[in-house]
C-alpha cells in the first residue's frame, strides 16, 4: 500500500503513528504476529511465522485495513450523519464538552447521556446530528452509542419509533 505525500508514518515496536494534515492517530498492534515496515513510499505488512495460517492472513489483513483507515482519516476525516426522529414528545439534544445530552426522550425527566469517544466532534443542527473526526473507530462508536442511547425498551416498537437513526 502506498503512502501519500502529505502523510507520515512512524513505526515503533507494536505501535503505529500516522500524521497528516488533519491530525495524528496512534494504533497498537500485536508485534509478535505481524511486522510492519516502510519501504520508500510503501507500507508492507507481513505475518511472522513459518507456516502461513488463516489466522495470520486475517491478522495481517486487519492491520492493513487499519492503516488504510488511518491514512484516509488524517487526510480527509470521517463523518456520519444521524437523524433525530420523534412523534410523541419533543426531544432536544445538546452537546456539552465530551458528553451529549438527550432531553425529554419519551417524556423522561432525566436526560440520557452519551460519552463522546476520543477527539470526535458532535454538531447538532435542528434534527440533524453530525459526528465527525479523524479516527474511523471513534466516529463509528460515538454514532452507535447515540443510536443505542435512544433505544425504546418495554414499549411497542411499532408505535414508539422515536430515536436517533442513520440518515
Amino acid at each position: 500500500m502506498q503512502i501519500p505525500q502529505d502523510v507520515f508514518l512512524t513505526i515503533e515496536p507494536g505501535l503505529l503513528k500516522v500524521k497528516g494534515p488533519k491530525g495524528e492517530i496512534q494504533k497498537l498492534f500485536n508485534a509478535k504476529r505481524i511486522t510492519v515496515s516502510i519501504d520508500g513510499t510503501d507500507v508492507k505488512v507481513t505475518p511472522i511465522g513459518k507456516k502461513l495460517t488463516r489466522a495470520l492472513k486475517a491478522a495481517s489483513g486487519a492491520v492493513e485495513a487499519h492503516i488504510r483507515n488511518m491514512i484516509i482519516g488524517v487526510q480527509k476525516g470521517y463523518e456520519v450523519k444521524l437523524a433525530l426522529v420523534f412523534s410523541h414528545f419533543p426531544v432536544t439534544v445538546e452537546s456539552k464538552g465530551d458528553t451529549v445530552l438527550i432531553k425529554n426522550f419519551l417524556g423522561e425527566k432525566t436526560p440520557r447521556t452519551v460519552k463522546v469517544k476520543g477527539q470526535v466532534k458532535v454538531a447538532i443542527a435542528g434534527q440533524e446530528i453530525t459526528v465527525s473526526g479523524i479516527n474511523k473507530e471513534e466516529v463509528g462508536q460515538t454514532a452507535s452509542s447515540l443510536i443505542e442511547a435512544t433505544s425504546v425498551g418495554h414499549r411497542d416498537e411499532r408505535v414508539f419509533q422515536d430515536g436517533i437513526y442513520y440518515a
